[in-house]
Order: structure tokens, then sequence, then C-alpha cells
């Protein structure tokens, strides 16, 4: 055993930074994997061909693959006709379309990334909870639990299992086939169904109500007409020029002339007598103007969405994604107008609507915003990698006439790895050329559906593990394990491998976790003699089966904001869950890879 020299400290030291940045969020999470990279390498502790190689792993070109195939998917529109059919849920009752929707999510997030899925189905779920007269907080959640029940069930259902599968191979183990998580991974499929049909589903609290958007941002008191009068000194100016709300919180969301017509071009808007006004901001804000001679104020006594809808623009709610830009950033600083010609009115973050003082608002993954978009902007919003759009909307470049080819493409790149024709990342890069050259996308289709952001934090991650098998790191790290628990046997070391990465997934990301705990068991194999199969997957496993936090699995983060739900709800729906799949893993697991 290595003794307890300084490289050994120096990445422990590292591994508790990089442990604190994932949790702190202050930095972004691929900007942390790349000091984590720069510091290996520049101590020396690994050379630049072994701090790069995190870049070139298998699983990282397999994981880009598996973005840009899960996007010629629905670029098709194949994800699309299955959201359509759910509405035919509306028929059943709520029970019986929690069951198939569980099924149907569950069965796809298998083969494609389940975030993808679930973005394609939070607004269709939100529409359906609409028609069963059901709050879309009891279906977002089981959706999201079903996407990383299917998760685990191959391969490719997860990052998480490329990953670990390619540290196997890098150590000289076998690595894993396509469908050989299914065993275990169908078990806690079926734990977790009957968990939410006996227990769960009533934990899960009704949090988002059947309102308009309008209602659900609390909009009532914020929004309000103004009508300008012949003698405004602001008649016959610009309105990018206006100063009419200057030094107050407002905003002018929209401008319509006296018979009612929206002037929908902002930036040739010229302002006009008796044009009407609609303005954004707080009752003491919109209170000031009560003073002024030139204008009128025109309030409604209650807002609604077809309000909004008259002129080339519409309400929509959009969630900022698990690993958008924007994750940190304050409003002030993103020009979400210049970019997709749309106006920020509230926001929703840990529970709370804020509909003034939006721009000090630093934003988070899995909050909610209320956007007022032009309709043919809306759709960029939707493809934009930095949201998760709540609202449903008509997509209009859809090509469904190639649904068949990427289905079949999809279906090729599995049973190709699957007979072992292929190992998966040449059958995933053969899938995305085929996917290309089919015209199921285009090439910048292909390169915007990459999250560059989870490829750097693998290039960053990866060879952290590389440093603490070098250094010794984690061959100590597994003697501490082994001398507090070998004596009750093999079991309990996976238990403890189990429980460490289920607890470590719920603080930093699940490729991070399975990242910096899959060496470390390995070395614990060695050092007991057993298999390292068994600990492998105990980690893979736990590190994509997340329900105890909204941070610890991107799906849990996509349905925060649109479920409405509070931090709690999670904790007390998902730790009984997570509970029982560790006793389940501790013993189901060792009975289809034997130590």
């Amino acid at each position: 055993m290595f003794g307890i020299s300084l490289e050994i400290w120096f990445v422990y030291s590292l591994i508790v930074l990089a442990v604190f940045l994932f949790v702190n969020k202050r930095i972004s999470f691929d900007v942390t994997s790349l000091i984590l990279l720069a510091t290996l390498v520049v101590s020396g502790i690994l050379t630049p061909a072994e701090g790069l190689s995190g870049f070139s792993n298998t699983a990282t070109v397999t994981i880009a693959c598996m973005f840009i195939l899960s996007e010629g998917l629905r670029r098709t529109g194949a994800l699309s006709i299955v959201g359509d059919w759910f509405f035919k849920l509306s028929q059943l009752n709520y029970r019986m379309a929690i069951f198939i929707i569980m099924m149907t999510i569950g069965v796809i997030s298998a083969f494609i990334n389940n975030t993808a899925a679930v973005a394609i189905f939070i607004p269709v779920i939100i529409g359906l909870s609409k028609d069963l007269g059901e709050s879309a907080s009891k279906l977002l959640m089981p959706m999201s639990f079903a996407a990383m029940f299917g998760g685990v069930c191959t391969l490719i259902g997860t990052s998480t299992n490329l990953l670990v599968d390619s540290i196997a191979t890098e150590n000289g183990l076998a690595g894993f086939g396509m469908f050989e998580f299914a065993p275990v991974g169908i078990i806690f499929f079926a734990a977790g169904f009957l968990y939410l049909f006996t227990m769960g589903i009533n934990l899960i609290p009704e949090r988002r109500k059947d309102q308009e958007l309008t209602d659900t941002f609390e909009m009532q008191s914020y929004l309000t007409d103004v009508i300008l009068n012949a003698q405004s000194p602001f008649v016959d100016t610009p309105l990018k020029n206006t100063k009419l709300i200057q030094d107050l919180d407002l905003d002018i969301v929209e401008v319509f002339d006296k018979d009612g017509t929206s002037k929908t071009d902002r930036e040739s808007i010229t302002l006009e007598a008796e044009d009407v006004l609609r303005i954004r901001g707080s009752v003491k804000e919109i209170n000031k103007l009560l003073n002024r001679e030139d204008v009128l104020i025109k309030p409604s006594e209650h807002w609604e969405d077809k309000d909004f809808e008259m002129g080339n623009a519409q309400l929509v709610e959009a969630v900022i994604a698990p690993e958008s830009s924007y994750d940190g950033m304050p409003l002030r600083d993103i020009e979400f107008y210049e970019l997709y010609e749309a106006q920020v009115l509230a926001i929703r973050q840990k529970g709370k609507v804020q509909q003034d003082k939006l721009s000090d608002i630093r934003l988070q993954s899995g909050t909610s915003v209320l956007l007022y978009a032009k309709k043919e902007r809306v759709n960029d919003i939707k493809t934009a990698e930095e949201f998760v759009l709540a609202t449903e909307i008509d997509v209009p470049d859809l090509n469904q006439s190639k649904i068949p080819v990427a289905i079949a493409i999809i279906l090729g790149v599995v049973g190709t790895a699957a007979l072992g024709l292929l190992p998966i990342v040449a059958s995933a890069i053969c899938g995305v050329i085929l996917m290309i050259l089919s015209g199921c996308l285009t090439n910048e289709e292909a390169y915007q559906s990459i999250n560059w952001k989870v490829i750097f934090l693998l290039g960053g991650v990866l060879p952290l593990g590389v440093a603490m098998q070098k250094t010794g790191a984690a061959q100590l790290l597994a003697d501490t394990v082994i001398t507090n628990l070998e004596a009750f046997g093999p079991t309990a070391v996976l238990s403890a491998f189990f429980f460490l990465s289920m607890m470590l997934t719920n603080l930093i990301s699940n490729q991070a976790t399975a990242a910096l705990l899959a060496p470390i068991a390995i070395e614990a194999s060695t050092s007991i003699g057993v298999n390292a199969e068994p600990l492998l997957v105990a980690v893979t496993m736990a590190a994509s089966l997340s329900f105890m936090s909204p941070i610890g699995y991107q799906t849990n983060t996509m349905i925060f904001g649109p479920g409405q739900y509070r931090f709690m709800d999670f904790v007390k729906v998902g730790t009984p869950l997570n509970l029982l799949f560790w006793i389940i893993g501790t013993f189901a697991i060792p009975l289809f890879w034997s130590f």
C-alpha cells in the first residue's frame, strides 16, 4: 500500500476543492472540471496526455453521440407523437394515466437521453394534468423518477453507465453489455412502481394548480394598461427612446393603437396619441404614474393569458436547464429581448414568485421564467439549450417523414452493440453519421444538440480518477473502507459504496460521483480479492438514482420549477425510495454479479 505522500494529500485536497465547487456552484461545473485538469497537469502529477485522456475517452465520445442521436429522434417528431398519444389518457383515471406515463417514459429513457425525453414531455404532462383535473405536480415527479428507473436498465440509458463501463475496460475489466444492467434495473423499476402506487403518490403535494400563467405567476397586481394623452410630450417619439418610465421599476410589455391592434416591431414603434401601453411593475411603482397628467391608467379587473395573444406574441413558461450557461447569472446580464425577442415578466425560484426588481435576481437551474415572446421566436426558445419549455407549442420544423429512419437508426445502434458486432462507441458514431446523411438533422443541429458542459465535465473529472489511481489516493481510500467493513464480508463493502454513491450524487453530478468512486471501488475489490463488477454496478446504479434532491439529477431539476415543488418535497418522497433501493441493491446486485 502507498504511504501518505505529498502527492496523495494534494489529490485529496483537489477532491475536497472539487466537491466544494460543485456544491457551491459559484463556478460552473465545466469550468471547475477544467481547473482540476489544469492543476493536475501543471503540478506534474499527470502528463499532458493523461490530463487530456478524458476527452478521448470512449465514454465521452459515446455520450456526445447519444446527445445527437436523441436530438435526431426529437427533430423528426417521434417523441411528439407519443406526447399526442398521452392526451388520450385524459379519458382514463389518474392512476391508470400515471401507470402508462411511467411505463412509456421508462422505456424511452432506456434507449435515449432521459433528459431529452423529460424535456419533451414536461409541457405535455402539464397539459394532460388539466384534462385529468389533477395537479401537474402529482404527475411530473413520477415522470422524472420513471426516467431514472428506465435509464439504469441499459448501457446507453444514462451517461453514468457508459462512464463506468469505460473506466472498467480501461482497468482491464470486461466492461458491460448493452442489457447487462437490465435484471437489476427491472427490479428497481418494479420496486419504484410499487412504492409510488402504494405510498409515493400520496406523499406528493398538489403544488401546481390548473391555472393560467397569469395566475400561476401571480401577475394580477403587476400589470396595467396606460393610455397616452394627446398632450403627452412622448407623442411622436420612438418607443425605444421614451422616458415615460425612466427611473421607475417598470417595463413596457406591449403597445396597442387606439383600435386595439398590437404594434409588434418594438424597434420601429413611434408612440401616438391614445396608444395603450401595457406595463409590468409593482403597484407601488405603477402608482407613481397616477400624478401624471399626460397618461390615464386603465387597470383590468382580471388578466387572462388570452389578453397577451392579441398581437404577434404569447406567454410562455421556460425553465432554466440544468447545464444552462445562465445558471448563476443575474438577470440584468442576460439580454432576453436581443437574443429571443422576449421579455421577462416574472420568476419563480425556490418556490417563491417575484415580479419586481427582477434584474437583481440570480438565476438558477430549475428556475421558472414567465416570458412574453414573439410567436415566431418561441421555437427558438424551445430549442435553445439554455431552457426547457414548460408550455405546449406547435413546432413547425418537424420532419415526420423521417421518423421510421430515425427509429431504425436507434434500433441499429442498440442492436449492433447488443450483439457484439461493434463496440458501443463505434455503433454510436455510425448512428450519428446515418442521422445526418439521412436528413434526420443537419450538421449544425447535431453540433448544437451536444451538451458541451457535460463533455467538458467528463474531460476534467476523468483525469482526476487517473490521478487517484496513479498516486495511490484511490488505494488509500479503498483500504480505509476495507479496514472498517472487511470483517462483515464483501456485501457490506458493496453496500457502503452504494450508500456513498447515493448520497454524494445528491450533492454533485452523477457523472462526477461515478468518476470519483469507480476507481476506489476497483482498488477495493483488488484489496479484498473479489470481482470488481458488483462494486462498480453499485456505484453506477446509485449515482443515477437520486430522488432526495431537486439538484441531484437533471430530470429532477427540470421539473422543479414547473411543478412548483419545494426542496423538502423531494426529501419526503425520495428518501424512502432511496433507502428502499439501497436495501434492494445490497442484496440483488450480488445475485447477478458474483463476487
